[in-house]
């Protein structure tokens, strides 16, 4: 998960001797040892809020972008605090741009702690994930645009009609289908 490089030299410095140094000279390199810290806390919130490994990924990416502006004006005085506020604003943000908001409620297996066991969790996910999108790829073509306007874009029998020129009936078998080609798929693959 890790795309920022750990930069020899800052592991030793506190969060706020980290941030005091930043602002002092805008080198990224102590904003990244910082950052580096908590990815983890910020890759499993934005898992729990935004449901897809690669949102995640990318709101992990994003909110390193947004810290590069913010820590020059906003004072932090717990910075995991203020990074997990920021990073629950932002995937509430981009849950609102794709209109589909949900209040969800972050449980504390996905709070960071020093046994790391919340990351057993998210690598399982990630596994499922995996796991389910070659098993989409193997249904039939029809099968596979149906299930994927139906469960990951959220669409519903009427708008996929309207996508695919399918009357209503054979979309509803299609999907029907699908989810049951993906849960064969999924069982003879753990």
């Amino acid at each position: 998960m890790h795309a920022l490089k750990a930069i020899p030299g800052n592991d030793h410095l506190s969060d706020e001797e980290l941030i005091n140094a930043y602002r002092a000279d805008h080198d990224q390199s102590h904003l990244a040892a910082l950052y580096l810290r908590y990815t983890d806390l910020v890759y499993g919130v934005a898992l729990k809020y935004l449901e897809n490994t690669e949102s995640a990924k990318d709101a992990v990416m994003n909110i390193y972008q947004e810290l590069v502006r913010k820590l020059q004006q906003h004072e932090v005085e717990n910075f995991r605090s203020w990074l997990y506020v920021l990073t629950k604003h932002h995937c509430l943000m981009q849950l609102r741009k794709e209109k589909k908001t949900k209040l969800v409620e972050l449980t504390p297996e996905l709070m960071q702690s020093e046994d790391y066991s919340h990351l057993d969790t998210v690598l399982q996910r990630e596994r499922t994930f995996r796991i389910l999108a070659k098993c989409i790829e193997k249904l039939q073509e029809e099968q596979q645009t149906v299930i994927r306007h139906f469960y990951l874009e959220g669409k519903c029998y009427n708008e996929i009609v309207t996508l695919t020129g399918q009357d209503w009936a054979k979309v509803r078998s299609q999907i029907q289908n699908g989810r049951r080609n993906l849960k064969i798929c999924m069982d003879k693959n753990g």
